[in-house]
């Protein structure tokens, strides 16, 4: 077992960062994922492990201190909230565009706007379907636990440099703040600088005589070698699509009725079903761990069952339902049921909804 301690997820994330073998950090302090940055200044992992962790300038400036980093073929991550991640925005175009991993963390404030620092789901648009501008898509995991804050620091990386992309970890306020009992995983050296020249060629590690220049962009003037660069990326996001689907699923063997979720709206639709349960209703929980790719054909084996209705659940005024709406495609009954703005659902009020959305309506 490795070491056990009582953490918040931000702290976690910080946490496993380090232990991840990360090269730097840059960043950006906005509530409520200040303590990230704030856990990284404390711990000094300079001293640990020769992590640079930095506060830059701006969000802007953050993300591309990590564009270039992530050139170099480094380790490399950065987070923030809400409005932060919409300055990121171009950069991890950017990123997408040239082939570079990296592992960013959102923790979801109420918006739209400066909004409030209240915990939401409301990104979650931005975050699957290409935040930035052009045809990209980028991985994203929902964490709904401080144990998946630092154990999808890891997946995350294994992710971004097998698929060259970035990876996002989409939490919210609610996981950033709580605290929970974590078991971090043991430390991860970092790569020195011939390790990464030798394992990645697409690395800007300097020129060796008589090889030909690396040179990254995300630059391609001529349409037909744009054109030829976007097929090569779609190839890979439906390789993404066929792999890295994942998933958990709770009492929906015998069920009657589905409540798709992910990330805190999760962990309260879980009690949901236990109520509903105990009440002789046959509700389970679908609950994304993997929103990109998204588990469109695992919902539609559920309509195969015979699964009656499903309430997409989330601090929104209604974003995931539409995959969930893709992926049953007209199977069975699709509602949506949410709070916004900072408020957080109560598992009476998700059981509520589902008695009078779908078992009644």
């Amino acid at each position: 077992m490795g070491e056990l301690k009582l953490m918040k997820g931000n702290e976690a994330l910080a946490e496993a960062a380090i232990r991840a073998g990360a090269d730097a950090y840059f960043g950006y302090p906005i509530t409520p994922q200040s303590e990230v940055i704030e856990y990284l200044m404390a711990e000094k992992p300079h001293e640990r492990t020769g992590m640079v962790v930095l506060q830059a300038e701006s969000e802007v400036a953050a993300i591309n201190m990590v564009y270039g980093a992530a050139g170099a073929g480094k380790r490399v991550m950065t987070s923030s909230s809400s409005p932060g991640i919409s300055l990121k925005q171009e950069g991890l175009s950017y990123m997408a565009g040239a082939e570079l991993p990296c592992v960013y963390a959102n923790v979801v404030r109420g918006g739209p706007g400066l909004g409030t620092i209240q915990p939401s789901q409301a990104d979650y648009f931005q975050s699957t379907k290409g935040g930035g501008h052009g045809d990209y898509r980028q991985i994203v995991l929902a964490p709904a636990s401080v144990q998946e804050m630092s154990d999808f620091v890891k997946l995350g990386f294994d992710l971004a440099f097998k698929y060259r992309t970035p990876v996002l970890i989409l939490s919210d306020g609610v996981i950033g703040q709580m605290m929970e009992k974590v078991e971090l995983f043991d430390q991860m050296p970092r790569l020195k600088d011939e390790e990464i020249a030798e394992n990645f060629e697409w690395a800007t590690t300097g020129r060796k005589k008589g090889t030909e220049r690396t040179i990254i962009t995300s630059l391609a003037l001529q349409a037909h070698e744009m054109e030829a660069h976007n097929l090569h990326l779609q190839a890979k996001y439906k390789t993404i699509s066929e792999n890295e689907v994942r998933f958990e699923t709770f009492d929906c063997e015998d069920a009657e009725y589905i409540i798709v979720a992910y990330g805190s709206s999760a962990r309260i639709a879980q009690k949901t079903v236990q109520i509903a349960r105990k009440k002789g209703i046959k509700v389970g929980l679908f609950r994304l761990i993997s929103l990109y790719p998204f588990p469109s054909a695992d919902l539609q084996k559920l309509c195969k069952q015979g699964v009656k209705g499903f309430l997409a659940v989330e601090m929104s005024a209604g974003q995931m339902v539409e995959d969930v709406m893709l992926a049953v495609k007209g199977c069975a009954k699709v509602e949506h049921f949410g709070r916004f703005g900072g408020i957080i659902h109560t598992p009476e009020e998700v059981l509520k909804a589902l008695e009078q959305k779908i078992i009644g309506g």
